[in-house]
């Protein structure tokens, strides 16, 4: 398991929004980041509907900020363009490229997660193979992204009872109802909107984590 991604107490896995300006988001992504540094466990580039250059150009400019913290930047979808980038690691579906050819394509020391909706199976299976992480979703509705499969806490008690490999808890999580999240055995909460999209701003979005996260 990459030391960098642990069953530690909970923490938060940053999303980007699908769309951003780089060279702007990178100023709030640190602003973000510094307002409660060791509750981020983890940042994903999550980009829809740019090219490979844009796409490239924003690992490389967000990857300073996120190790400035000392937190690892995934790339979600395309090992490729983490390879190329140098980035800590990748994302991939069940739709996107195979673990194993992730793997070969990254290496050992890279954090490679695979999401396993609401599937005990499939989290197995990944697990098995060598994942660093497995991601279950959505508990919640979520704004950024169309809800096709529903997850309850009891995949999380299962999941943090029967191993040590990280689960990661995704879809529409906000400071209010991430609490039996928590409870369950989450390692990771991944958050977009609640973040983003937080009325008084990213910093103080990630704060009102901080109020309920252990770290916290």
């Amino acid at each position: 398991m990459n030391e960098q991604f642990t069953d530690d107490p909970c923490k938060l896995y940053l999303l980007t929004p699908p769309r951003i300006d780089a060279d702007a988001f990178a100023e709030v992504l640190k602003s973000a980041i510094a307002a409660k540094p060791e509750i981020v466990g983890a940042v994903q580039l999550r980009l829809k509907d740019v090219d490979d250059s844009a796409f490239k150009h924003a690992a490389d400019v967000l990857m300073p900020v996120c190790h400035e913290f000392d937190v690892p930047l995934i790339i979600n979808d395309r090992p490729d363009i983490a390879r190329d980038c140098g980035a800590d690691g990748v994302h991939i579906g069940q739709q996107d490229a195979a673990y194993d050819e992730a793997r070969k394509m990254l290496g050992d020391d890279a954090i490679i997660g695979v999401t396993c909706h609401a599937s005990r199976d499939l989290a197995i299976e990944a697990g098995d193979a060598g994942a660093d992480y497995v991601a279950f979703g959505a508990f919640f509705p979520s704004d950024s992204k169309e809800t096709k499969h529903h997850a309850t806490t009891d995949i999380l008690e299962f999941w943090s009872q029967m191993t040590i490999v990280p689960c990661v808890a995704i879809g529409g999580i906000t400071a209010d109802n991430c609490g039996p999240l928590i409870d369950a055995g989450a390692n990771y909460l991944a958050v977009i909107g609640s973040v983003w999209n937080h009325p008084d701003g990213p910093e103080a979005g990630i704060l009102a984590f901080a109020g309920v996260l252990p770290q916290g």
